[in-house]
């Protein structure tokens, strides 16, 4: 079962309920997906992500590498 680390979103349960309402249990699952963020101490890592958080903004997707590397050599060149 995928859970979201940062809100704890996991799996909701419910009914089917059929026309003659019969009711059968069923399960919803949250919209997780893998991504790359970057974390507080500012490290690039995989996380188990729900979409919500995504949209909210609460955690920072990672750049490219083409886009980190930029970054590094031009920080190079400066320093």
């Amino acid at each position: 079962m995928a859970k979201c680390e940062i809100s704890g979103k996991s799996r909701g349960v419910g009914n089917n309920v059929s026309h003659a309402n019969n009711r059968t249990r069923r399960t919803f699952g949250a919209n997780i997906q893998k991504v790359k963020i970057v974390d507080e101490t500012g490290t690039v890592r995989r996380a188990k992500v729900s979409t919500k958080v995504l949209k909210s903004n609460q955690v920072m997707k990672a750049p490219p590498r083409r886009v980190m590397r930029e970054m590094a050599k031009a920080e190079e060149e400066k320093g």
